[in-house]
């Protein structure tokens, strides 16, 4: 599978998975920390949870402005996953009497994880400009690695909540596995030297020679700074539609940290190996064993021209997660509204692989349309903005997971289903814009 991929892909699928495998350790057991240990209620619960998140996918454009501006990527990568490391152990020592620990804690993590993201995404789609057809797959493929990470982490934090009973040490367990992620990253950083785009940026200027790391195919192969203006306008403003119709997308989608979750801690069956913070790692366990079999058929259908363009498997990633929450809809009518432990865990679960099928059409490949599409001096900039989109639809399901108890379980989830129609819809509209910049 790697076979023809370049070789810094496996550093960063690596760098990641430690990295994942932190910030879903802490994702599985945020609310739960805050409601259990510090006793915040629903309302305050929903909206740390929706600044927790917004601001884990804010801090990518300030994180994409430094790395195209002022240090590059590897150097903000570094920056980021120090913020982590020490972000983590802070909430390790957080209780209801050291409240300020935890909010600097996940100030840390947050920022730390902003600045980390979108840089290692900017790498990936930088490896790919002699191979751009590869583009989609190497996404894919890194991919694979954040949730590998985000399964691990969940389990994890099962298994250490199971024996301990004290989210604390998840935490530490957080800021172990990050200290591994930035150990990684740091012995093998020489080789991604050729895909940093601050320095591919001084050798489109006047300084090509005084870089001879740099490989010279890979910079004719660049996408040049000179296009016309109207071009570089048009680029970005398609990007910006892709951005709204993204950020729709990740509301029904992070309902996996407080919806979803709600509902596997009131309305599901209990069983003692299969607590509510585990219930998160099935939708990484899908994308792990699912993502290999999706690549195989589109490289199928690359081989006969039939493979559908990005913007095509956007829409139908859409519609799966539209239906994702009909499913959820279908469950809360029977017995979940209710909020006592009668439902099956299949209903969570089939759940999860729907949003995890969707998840596969759009975010690696909504990643990979971004460097493509995006002109070289804000590709850091426009890859923030993808984030950026995360951020208000992760903030959204935050503040709409604060209405939980308000409504009828049914109809939280379908005003859910009816939103992301309604985006795929929007999709329909603007796919010939879309199409445009997708060879």
């Amino acid at each position: 599978m790697l076979k023809k991929h370049p070789k810094g892909l496996m550093t960063l699928f690596m760098t990641e998975i430690w990295e994942r495998f932190g910030f879903y350790t802490m994702s599985a057991i945020f609310v739960l920390f805050m409601q259990h240990d510090l006793g915040y209620d629903a309302g305050a619960r929903g909206v740390l949870y929706a600044l927790f998140l917004g601001s884990s996918y804010l801090f990518p454009i300030l994180g994409g402005f430094i790395g195209d501006k002022f240090f590059g990527q590897i150097k903000t990568i570094r920056y980021g996953a120090i913020s982590m490391v020490a972000g983590y152990f802070f909430l390790a020592f957080a209780n209801v009497d050291l409240q300020i620990v935890f909010y600097i804690g996940t100030f840390l993590v947050t920022f730390g994880t902003g600045i980390f993201k979108v840089n290692m995404s900017v790498l990936i789609g930088n490896m790919y400009n002699k191979k751009p057809e590869l583009r989609d797959s190497g996404f894919n493929i890194y991919y694979m690695g954040i949730n590998i990470g985000a399964t691990i982490g969940p389990l994890a934090a099962n298994i250490i909540g199971y024996l301990t009973n004290d989210y604390n040490y998840s935490f530490m367990a957080a800021g172990i596995g990050m200290a591994l992620s930035l150990l990684i990253f740091e012995l093998n950083k020489k080789i991604l030297i050729n895909v940093d785009t601050f320095l591919l940026k001084k050798v489109e200027g006047t300084t090509r020679e005084a870089i001879e790391e740099v490989d010279e195919e890979l910079i004719n192969n660049l996408p040049k700074l000179d296009m016309d203006r109207a071009e570089y306008k048009d680029r970005i403003f398609t990007l910006i539609l892709l951005f709204i119709v993204a950020a729709v997308f990740w509301v029904p989608f992070y309902q996996n940290g407080i919806g979803l979750t709600y509902f596997v801690d009131r309305s599901t069956e209990v069983y003692d190996l299969l607590r509510p913070e585990l219930y998160l790692a099935f939708n990484a366990i899908f994308i792990v064993t699912l993502t290999p079999v999706m690549l195989a058929i589109f490289a199928k259908m690359r081989k006969s021209n039939r493979e559908p363009v990005t913007p095509v498997k956007i829409f139908f990633g859409l519609i799966l997660m539209g239906c994702s929450m009909l499913i959820m809809v279908w469950a809360s009518l029977s017995g979940g509204d209710l909020d006592m432990n009668i439902m099956s865990p299949l209903w969570v679960i089939m759940t999860y692989l729907i949003v995890t099928l969707a998840e596969i059409m759009i975010s690696p490949l909504g990643q990979s349309y971004v460097a493509r599409v995006a002109p070289l001096n804000v590709q850091g900039l426009m890859m923030g903005g993808w984030f950026g989109a995360t951020a208000v639809g992760g903030m959204s399901a935050g503040f709409i997971g604060a209405f939980y108890d308000e409504l009828p379980h049914h109809m939280y989830y379908l005003y859910l289903a009816l939103l992301t129609f309604a985006a795929a819809g929007m999709v329909l509209v603007i796919m010939k814009k879309l199409k445009k910049y997708a060879a």
